[in-house]
């Protein structure tokens, strides 16, 4: 898909990989860049770096009303969304220490954001003949991430997910790709406002740290040309296939993988 002239609606724009796309977007010529972010300065702060050829909005995601309210505010401001991307995301460690409202916190965020965004404008999309969707997920949703459970289970679901819609919704115009990075430079990696909210990036940051601009001009390649799968690591690609081909093996090797981080 083209993205000149199109109106493209991104969510966690307001820093990090969010933002490049923004400006990545407009740079290639959008129509309209809505910036959505929790914190709506930031995203204000994106969409004034841009100027006239963007908006903003804030947004929780896991909200699936407020999602719903800013696809149709768009819609009847704009005419029509082309793009959505599902970006907003957030790290937070441990596993059967956390409580569930916890691991539902991080599934609502990672998960069903992307159900709630992909119900709100694919009817739209399917009726003006086509649309694009781009969900960002995580190497740890093709393998996994050791530190926090209920990180690696909410992206393995979001990558699912975005094989679902991509084999039920093709033929009717609806491209979609799924971002599957290791470390890049985003708050993701540091600390996050709520508390205990921050994730290792040991695991991630084994093959190096991308930075945003980098990861946004790959998803950018990706939806020019329809590809699922984005991965700005290409050696993800490679354990994905050691993966699939020995998985105990895999898991053997993940064990002493683990095994090394702790004791380093």
């Amino acid at each position: 898909m083209e993205i000149k002239d199109k109106v493209a609606v991104i969510t966690g724009a307001g820093s990090g990989i969010g933002r490049a796309l923004a400006q990545g977007f407009a740079q290639r010529g959008a129509a309209m860049v809505v910036c959505t972010d929790l914190n709506g300065e930031e995203a204000e702060a994106t969409a004034a770096m841009i100027g006239p050829g963007a908006s903003s909005a804030a947004l929780d995601v896991g909200d699936e009303s407020a999602i719903e309210t800013l696809v149709a505010d768009v819609e009847q401001a704009q005419g029509r969304i082309d793009i959505f991307v599902s970006n907003a995301g957030y790290g937070v460690a441990g596993g059967l220490d956390l409580d569930t409202s916890t691991w539902a916190k991080m599934m609502n965020v990672h998960t069903w954001s992307h159900l709630a965004a992909a119900r709100a404008v694919i009817p739209g999309m399917v009726k003006r003949g086509g649309g694009y969707l781009l969900n960002t997920a995580s190497a740890a949703g093709l393998l996994t991430q050791m530190d926090s459970g209920p990180y690696a289970v909410s992206k393995h679901a979001a990558v699912a997910f975005a094989e679902w819609l991509s084999i039920n919704y093709a033929d009717q115009g609806i491209g979609v790709s799924v971002l599957c990075p290791q470390a890049v430079r985003t708050n993701i990696l540091g600390p996050n406002r709520g508390k205990g909210e921050r994730t290792s990036s040991g695991q991630a940051a084994g093959d190096g740290i991308l930075e945003p601009e980098f990861v946004a001009d790959a998803c950018i390649e990706a939806i020019f040309a329809e590809r699922f799968l984005v991965l700005p690591h290409p050696e993800v690609a490679t354990y994905f296939q050691r993966k699939a081909n020995d998985y105990d093996r895999w898991l053997a090797g993940m064990r002493r993988f683990k095994a090394k981080l702790v004791g380093a």
